[in-house]
């Protein structure tokens, strides 16, 4: 009897570890309660980007008429943040602070900088209305520029010192299954802080915006407060405060001079922007080409989740059992492209069947790739500059997913009028010839990607050294 009691035991111990996602994310040093604590910063930075990108667009165009333009160029001052990433996880790599603690000064000033601008945005945005005895176009313009660009700069440095914070936390054997837990905090808190929002916005009226945007700069600090409460371990003696830190400049020339280190970015790069492209093109491509209502067309949104979801969970399993990181960013970039080679023939074919597995295959494989190469990237850390590389890594990505996102607009406006018009020919004078462009444009994009990625599955490329930071001590 008691052999089968422990062989049941054991059974569902096993059974539990399987079944329950991420349990195996767990160490000794960062067990599960812990992790998932630490994982809720990721649940603030999507409800922070869902308001800045989703929610406050439909209200800045459809309730307060605001321009598209001016809206799109405040959407986009984000961005400017974003190649700040390298010098802010730099910082944090080398921060000598007296309490003993590299990252969690970024961590409460990127809260900080959040929960700033979070608090002043419906009040900038009321401004824009011209009701009001101190409204005006300029000054709420202003206004609401320095609150984009203050939630931007506190994601940026939130998410860089956190995942930082993640990779000095974990093992290097946890690492895929932290990266996966970590994204999937993300998506959970872009999926449900979006219909949520929604929702308490609905039938819009001045004191429901500011009391929606600022309870949700209340609720993004919590978050963060709880997530990283005592996750950093004090060590005074870490980084001595008489020493001078090392230059950024030739840092960053000593980081990028390795080849695997420049080839790993190129490809990120390449692939952010290779899946990027189609983020604000999708849903239109649905409605204006295959006709679907805007209830189906938000699905497509809801299976490119599903598939990033999916995207993740594979990764992790791959990784625990030692498949080479570039190899499964690879395979991302191959589904990639057969997933835009489905939506090419579905306006054709009027296939939404095939609009759909290709929006579901993209997120699928945009998994797989941001999974692989961010381990890549965590992999280059292994001397105490875990945030200098996974900055560049949050630098390049969404430098190159905005500036993607930016132009494919771009083109699709300007192929497509040039097809409505006759100009490419009777055969192309279709409303899908100028979302086709930029199909086609993703896909050679992720052909150069695989191209690059491809050498660093190679020996050679695995058994070269790390970058190696100077001067730290071990």
């Amino acid at each position: 009897m008691t052999s089968i009691n422990q062989r049941m035991i054991g059974f569902w111990s096993r059974a539990g570890t399987s079944l329950l996602p991420f349990a195996d994310a767990a160490s000794d040093d960062l067990p599960l309660p812990r992790l998932l604590r630490l994982a809720l910063f990721q649940v603030s930075v999507g409800i922070a980007f869902v308001m800045i990108n989703f929610t406050l667009n439909r209200v800045m165009i459809v309730e307060i008429g605001a321009p598209a333009s001016l809206v799109a160029a405040m959407v986009a001052l984000p961005l400017l943040f974003a190649p700040a990433r390298a010098l802010i996880g730099h910082k944090s790599d080398n921060y000598k602070s007296v309490l003993g603690w590299k990252r969690f000064p970024f961590v409460i000033l990127g809260s900080a900088l959040q929960f700033g601008g979070l608090s002043i945005m419906p009040f900038a945005l009321l401004l824009m209305t011209g009701a009001g005895v101190l409204a005006g176009a300029p000054l709420g313009i202003g206004a609401a520029c320095l609150a984009f660009l203050m939630v931007g700069a506190g994601i940026a440095t939130l998410q860089t010192a956190g995942l930082a914070l993640a990779t000095d936390l974990s093992p290097v054997d946890k690492r895929p299954r932290v990266v996966a837990l970590l994204y999937v905090a993300l998506l959970l808190g872009m999926f449900f802080s979006s219909l949520i929002l929604g929702h308490l916005l609905d039938g819009f009226t001045a004191n429901k915006l500011v009391g929606v945007v600022q309870g949700s700069a209340a609720l993004c600090a919590s978050i963060n407060m709880i997530a990283f409460w005592k996750q950093e371990a004090r060590q005074p003696r870490l980084i001595p405060l008489d020493r001078i830190a090392p230059d950024f400049k030739k840092t960053w020339r000593d980081f990028f001079a390795v080849q695997r280190t420049r080839r790993l970015l190129t490809a990120l790069g390449l692939g952010a922007a290779g899946f990027g492209m189609q983020d604000i093109l999708l849903e239109p491509y649905g409605g204006q080409v295959l006709h679907l209502s805007v209830g189906a067309t938000t699905a497509l949104s809801a299976l490119w989740s599903a598939g990033m979801l999916g995207g993740f969970a594979v990764a992790a399993r791959a990784l625990s059992a030692q498949v080479d990181q570039h190899r499964l960013a690879g395979f991302g970039v191959l589904i990639g492209i057969a997933a835009f080679a489905l939506i090419v023939l579905s306006a054709p074919l009027a296939s939404v069947g095939l609009l759909c597995a290709g929006a579901a295959g993209i997120g699928l494989g945009c998994g797989l790739f941001s999974v692989g190469t961010l381990i890549a990237a965590m992999n280059l850390s292994e001397q105490g500059n875990a945030g200098l590389a996974l900055g560049a890594w949050g630098s390049v990505q969404a430098t190159a997913a905005g500036v993607a996102i930016f132009v494919s607009g771009a083109i699709r406006d300007g192929v497509g009028a040039l097809a409505m018009s006759g100009r490419l020919g009777t055969a192309l004078i279709d409303p899908s010839t100028g979302y086709s462009a930029v199909w086609l444009i993703e896909i050679v994009l992720l052909f150069a990607t695989l191209a690059v990625v491809g050498p660093l599955v190679r020996r050679e490329y695995r058994d070269e050294p790390a970058f190696e930071l100077t001067g730290l001590p071990v």
